[in-house]
């Protein structure tokens, strides 16, 4: 029987229910406590990791212990796919960032699949190509703008991304905490604060109940 969330992975949005039952009889379950290590970077890789239910938060720590987040990602989504292409160690640290269930396909599993199912190559391409320009944003933000304009440009990304859209805007239900925006942006979590408040007042965002509103601009 194929698991529901698998119908909704957009990976996998162009098989059939046959290929999506083979998919299934090759993916293992398995469940991390929130903070807990998925992948080292550096490590030896052989699975591709799908989210069923949580979030995970994907990173690179410095050797003085500095973590520059990458991404947040969510159900659906899918992470560990560059070492089962290349066989090579992991570009990436990944922690459970909630609760989290994944489905796990080892590499042997997956090269079957890909001979037996071209059409995944493809959907692997698209994946990679957005998650470049994703990359590509987020390090023009790091060098040619301000603190303030790579936080909204952050919040914005994350609110279209994963936001849900209420009359007044959008509202990320469970933002990123303040440590996390500075990891994200290249800033401290001081200077974050300060730059919310500053949002805050302009108008740009609200802040309630351990939500943020990106507020419309109703001009």
């Amino acid at each position: 029987m194929v698991p529901a969330f698998l119908r909704q992975v957009p990976l996998f949005r162009k098989f059939d229910e046959a290929q999506l039952e083979a998919l299934a009889g090759a993916v293992v379950e398995r469940r991390f406590a929130k903070g807990e290590l998925i992948i080292l970077a550096e490590a030896e890789g052989d699975a591709l990791f799908v989210i069923e239910q949580g979030q995970v938060k994907v990173g690179l720590i410095h050797e003085d212990g500095r973590e520059v987040i990458l991404s947040f990602l969510g159900p659906g989504e899918v992470f560990g796919e560059l070492s089962l292409l290349d066989g090579k160690p992991r570009s990436a640290t990944v922690t459970a960032n909630a609760p989290t269930q994944l489905s796990m396909l080892r590499r042997g599993d997956f090269l079957r699949l890909l001979a037996e199912m071209p059409q995944i190559a493809v959907a692997l391409l698209e994946e990679l190509a957005a998650r470049l320009r994703r990359t590509d944003q987020q390090l023009e933000g790091l060098a040619l703008f301000n603190v303030a304009s790579r936080l909204a440009k952050t919040l914005l990304r994350l609110a279209l991304e994963r936001g849900v859209e209420v009359p007044e805007g959008y509202a990320l239900e469970t933002p990123p905490t303040h440590q996390q925006l500075a990891n994200m942006t290249g800033s401290t979590r001081e200077t974050v604060s300060r730059v919310l408040k500053q949002l805050e007042s302009q108008g740009y965002i609200a802040r309630r109940e351990g939500q943020i509103l990106i507020l419309r601009d109703e001009g």
